[in-house]
């Protein structure tokens, strides 16, 4: 039987991306970069977000894309915000169908329509991607915002370089413990609503709160980060690149409430699971531990 420490690396083996997932999400962002380079002025395009940032979790869906761009779409950028979004979104459905694409207030979303079994696989396709037209503006860019009518700033490489620092300081293991919370976080006994929205503000919490070095026993690390997640998601947390709005303001007061909640039962469960270990019940606690994260934590 496992150990509840082998179990971990198991776990935090499955949430990484392989070569198959890897190749199809290559395949499916630079099907939707060539089409759009049809569509628009498009200066440049990379892929940003928690999938750059090598802290996306599984199932592998909202892949993120800036696009950059061009003199020939600098109309855009007097208007209001959702004007741009408008125009990405007509494009998309003219080739992926309504169904399949939806407006969000910062990007246009594009379904694939894959499925998921019982243990989260999809067969190594990804699920959607998300799709950010932006505007250089210097050393950082705008993107559009429907939630204020504006453009806002933002700068995703600022972000990828304190991601990657902080996994460094964490003797490499600060990703694995981001992606472990952010597969809770979409936990189906939470039901539809996730309790950290965005996902990305528990990356941005972990960025401060996971400090002091790695201490060698991931039972204890997760313990603790959901406790200290719980004890500061009331906080205010600014965007890393110190340009946009603060990531927390994406929860009012009620979500933050349950959110609240939410972190502290799983830090109780957590408690409980080690407690487990400590008793020599190493069935029970691998149990407890998958009754917490879900179906990809191993059993065996």
């Amino acid at each position: 039987m496992l150990t509840t420490n082998e179990a971990f690396k198991k776990f935090k083996h499955r949430l990484e991306l392989n070569q198959k997932e890897q190749d199809n999400a290559s395949a499916r962002q630079n099907e939707v970069r060539d089409y759009l380079k049809t569509k628009f002025d498009i200066e440049r395009s990379f892929l940003t977000g928690s999938y750059a940032r090598y802290t996306k979790t599984k199932p592998l869906k909202d892949i993120d894309i800036f696009f950059v761009l061009g003199k020939d779409e600098k109309h855009y950028h007097s208007k209001a915000a959702s004007s741009v979004l408008d125009a990405f979104y007509d494009a998309l459905v003219e080739k992926y169908g309504k169904s399949a694409v939806r407006k969000q207030d910062r990007s246009i979303n594009v379904d694939f329509g894959v499925s998921v079994d019982d243990e989260d696989r999809t067969n190594y396709k990804i699920l959607s991607i998300d799709v950010v037209p932006a505007f250089d503006v210097g050393k950082e860019y705008e993107i559009p915002d429907t939630g204020s009518g504006k453009w806002i700033k933002t700068d995703p490489e600022i972000h990828a370089e304190k991601a990657v620092k902080a996994h460094q300081a964490y003797s490499n293991e600060w990703k694995g413990l981001v992606r472990m919370v952010k597969y809770w976080n979409n936990n189906p006994k939470h039901g539809a609503d996730k309790p950290v929205k965005p996902s990305f503000l528990i990356e941005v919490m972990a960025l401060e709160v996971l400090y002091g070095g790695w201490g060698g026993s991931y039972e204890r690390e997760i313990q603790g980060l959901f406790a200290t997640l719980a004890d500061r998601i009331k906080d205010e947390w600014k965007d890393p690149a110190g340009l946009g709005p603060a990531i927390s303001n994406g929860m009012d007061a009620a979500r933050k409430d349950r959110a609240q909640r939410l972190l502290n039962e799983a830090a109780r469960e957590a408690t409980l699971a080690i407690n487990l270990t400590r008793q020599g019940k190493n069935g029970e606690a691998l149990r407890a531990w998958r009754e917490l994260f879900g179906r990809m934590f191993p059993l065996s």
